[in-house]
């Protein structure tokens, strides 16, 4: 059971983190139906987990005998998670907190599987105290880094401002940091001002706080990019996000300028491709430089936001599916009067052709195509 790369170590290990993990993880491990029952049947014989059903919601969860076993197996990674009285080591019972532990595990499993370093025995513990106070040598990163949001508050009082916001961690990549949420099938909790104070807190550390040069190594630059990701179900949840107007006293999520950039992405495997896209600025410039090659370049005279132009249409590269830009495109070729073209990999185009209408044609770049010249 120690071995770090089974199946049952890993489905443990999600379990441990997230403190109470939601069956449909199974699959994303690379477990098939008929192996995973078998699994999960010999792990609840060993009584090392359990299954919680309330409110038609199941979740597995750690036995005592679980927790003690990667206690003692590697306390360094899983103590912060399995003792005390958080959330992950004693899970409530209401059905709001349960689903977000339960969507928390979906993304460790995706930023697991898209190469996202998460374990604490694995990273520096950046927002420890100990850190802020350290002399002498940066801290080094081996990014992308992952920080849940029970981590970024171990800075104490500096978090006090954004404790009620609705994040779920912060991701560090090269040249950017996103902030990532998870909205489900629907536009989640949302509050302006907090939201803008997480952006605020990241942006005030790159240019001169514990991420700015001299205390890290990678360093971030003042004017770096401070962005959020939204994790979802499927693809038809983005018309809803960028088609909401945010509810009863804007109390859901609606694009506002909170952040400069809005990706969304989904909870499965193209979602995972999405991750390293976007935690990788050489591989992004890479599939634009190709995008463009054939392309002319923008023209002033369209008064619009634009990569590039074809046979006389303004050209918006979309495969980073930033909502924000998305609307100001889908806004300004309205005011104008004009149709345009997007790009955008295949699984994207059907909610792009519903937001957009006829005012735009997409072209698709093929998903498993681009996996297999850029990723393998």
């Amino acid at each position: 059971m120690s071995d770090p790369s089974t199946a049952a170590y890993r489905l443990l290990t999600l379990i441990a983190l997230s403190g109470e993990c939601s069956p449909d993880v199974i699959p994303r491990l690379g477990i098939g139906p008929s192996y995973g029952e078998k699994l999960l049947t010999r792990l609840k014989e060993d009584n090392l987990i359990k299954t919680h059903y309330k409110d038609r919601l199941r979740g597995l969860r750690l036995t005592c005998d679980g927790k003690r076993m990667l206690l003692s197996e590697n306390p360094e990674r899983f103590s912060f998670y399995l003792n005390g009285s958080s959330d992950t080591n004693h899970p409530r019972s209401d059905y709001p907190r349960r689903l977000r532990l339960q969507q928390s595990s979906i993304v460790y499993a995706m930023l697991l599987n898209s190469g996202v370093r998460l374990f604490r025995d694995q990273k520096p513990l950046l927002f420890q105290e100990e850190y802020q106070c350290r002399h002498g040598e940066p801290i080094h990163m081996e990014l992308p880094v992952f920080y849940h949001s029970r981590e970024v508050k171990e800075l104490g009082t500096e978090t006090v401002k954004i404790g009620n916001s609705r994040i779920m961690g912060i991701l560090f990549a090269r040249d950017c940091i996103y902030a990532l949420f998870y909205t489900g099938d629907a536009p989640m909790k949302w509050e302006y001002r907090t939201e803008l104070r997480v952006k605020t807190f990241l942006s005030y550390h790159a240019s001169r706080g514990f991420l700015s040069k001299g205390h890290a190594s990678p360093c971030y630059q003042p004017d770096t990019p401070v962005k959020a990701v939204l994790i979802g179900s499927g693809m038809d949840t983005p018309l809803k996000l960028m088609e909401s107007t945010g509810g009863f006293q804007k109390s859901c999520f609606y694009l506002d300028n909170s952040f400069d950039y809005f990706h969304y992405i989904p909870d499965d495997a193209a979602g995972e491709t999405m991750l390293r896209l976007l935690c990788s600025p050489a591989l992004q410039k890479a599939l634009r430089d190709l995008l463009l090659s054939d392309l002319q370049a923008p023209c002033p005279d369209y008064g619009l936001e634009h990569d590039a132009v074809s046979d006389g249409l303004p050209v918006l590269l979309a495969f980073d599916f930033d909502m924000l830009r998305l609307s100001r495109f889908h806004t300004a070729l309205s005011f104008h009067g004009l149709t345009g073209s997007l790009i955008c990999f295949d699984f994207q185009k059907p909610v792009l052709q519903q937001y957009f209408g006829e005012a735009v044609a997409i072209d698709t770049i093929d998903l498993e195509k681009f996996e297999g010249r850029f990723l393998h």
